[in-house]
């Protein structure tokens, strides 16, 4: 694309005395099409007007707008240097984009340097920011991703300096810490690579002594044999009328005494007891009978 020809000239003077939106810059076409190299000298006149319209107009929108869309070029090729990490270049590219969009509303021409040189850390930046939240295995807090860096930094500084493992004791002078921030820093830091409790593990290269680490975590909780336990009753009681369910409630689930239910319903303890226990052994008979069938 050529410098600005008198015949554009003119016609953006034509643009501004109508209220075009487009007055006062180049004409330009269709923005993304633009070469990766246009951008260079068709963006200073776009930032020379974008500097002197007043924010949230139409034609600030408009100027704002095509020099995003002229300098996704820009984000392209810097979401390219990231292809191998796998995730869908459309996503990389629109993270990359808000970057842009941070960089246009933050550059000045008074700065003196190329838009590209100072675009690009912004759009690098934030597609680093994108990988760094969505890569953790687990979800860890900013501040604990950070912390992991600038862990991960101190550790190879010290190590370089002693030769050998620098002291937690160590690392918190350097990283201006406590102890038990670099401590939660070294604990965040294993969220970020997950792997399966299946994934085999060989003892010396021997394969009949593959294991998991599945074998070596936890215990059995005897708590979860008692569920079912729990359930198995159900039935028979749903199945039982009303008064014998109050008995077995009020003995069972409140711990109320023979006494006490006695005098609650008007009988004999004597009579409690041998009511409960009929209906224990009818209980007892009704699961046994089950478990034969």
């Amino acid at each position: 694309m050529n410098a600005v020809t008198a015949q554009e000239r003119t016609a953006t003077a034509e643009r501004r005395s109508t209220g075009d939106p487009q007055a006062g810059v180049p004409f330009v076409d269709v923005p993304t099409a633009v070469g990766p190299r246009d951008p260079r000298e068709l963006s200073r006149p776009f930032f020379e007007r974008l500097a002197v319209l007043e924010e949230g107009t139409r034609e600030h929108q408009y100027v704002r707008n095509t020099l995003i869309e002229m300098n996704l070029s820009l984000v392209r090729y810097a979401a390219s240097r990231f292809r191998s990490r796998g995730d869908s270049m459309e996503d990389v590219v629109q993270v990359g984009t808000i970057g842009l969009i941070k960089a246009i509303d933050r550059f000045e021409l008074a700065r003196e340097v190329e838009f590209t040189s100072f675009a690009v850390p912004y759009i690098v930046g934030e597609i680093k920011r994108f990988f760094r939240d969505t890569s953790w295995a687990v979800h860890v807090p900013r501040r604990l991703q950070e912390a992991r860096v600038e862990l991960a930094r101190a550790t190879d500084e010290l190590r370089t300096r002693s030769g050998r493992m620098p002291t937690t004791r160590e690392l918190a002078q350097l990283m201006s810490l406590s102890e038990e921030e670099v401590i939660e820093a070294r604990k965040a830091a294993n969220g970020y690579t997950s792997a399966s409790l299946d994934a085999a593990l060989t003892s010396g290269g021997d394969p009949e002594g593959e294991s998991a680490p599945a074998d070596f975590i936890g215990a059995e909780d005897p708590a979860l044999e008692l569920v079912e336990d729990f359930h198995s009753p159900a039935p028979l009681i749903a199945a039982m009328d009303a008064h014998d369910r109050r008995i077995l409630h009020l003995r069972f689930v409140e711990e109320r005494t023979q006494a006490e239910i006695g005098r609650e319903l008007g009988i004999s303890q004597m009579h409690v007891s041998r009511l409960i226990s009929r209906m224990v052994a009818r209980l007892r008979l009704g699961l046994l009978g089950s478990e034969v069938a």
